[in-house]
């Protein structure tokens, strides 16, 4: 499923509407329409936040979706990728 999807999924199923979700957000409804349906790239960290929040969905969950790191993973990029590296290859054993 994608970034957009996942947000549209979650939106209609808590009967949000898009123009109230836009609201909540501080931003347009046809950004935010575009953003679901995959027409942008994923939004700004502060965006992606405040969404994961609206919708009861985990923050880690979207930034995964969006396929970037969250930013506090960013900071330490050097420890999240030897712990990655590390658990790849007790799966392989």
């Amino acid at each position: 499923m994608s970034f957009g999807s996942i947000l549209r999924e979650r939106r209609t199923e808590l009967s949000i509407g898009l123009t109230d979700m836009a609201e909540r957000l501080g931003i347009s409804a046809a950004y935010w329409s575009r953003i679901e349906r995959d027409l942008e790239s994923p939004p700004r960290d502060q965006l992606i936040e405040r969404a994961a929040a609206i919708l009861g969905v985990q923050m880690d969950d979207l930034y995964v979706e969006a396929r970037r790191l969250p930013p506090d993973m960013r900071q330490d990029m050097a420890k999240v990728v030897r712990a990655y590296r590390r658990l790849r290859a007790i799966e392989r054993r």
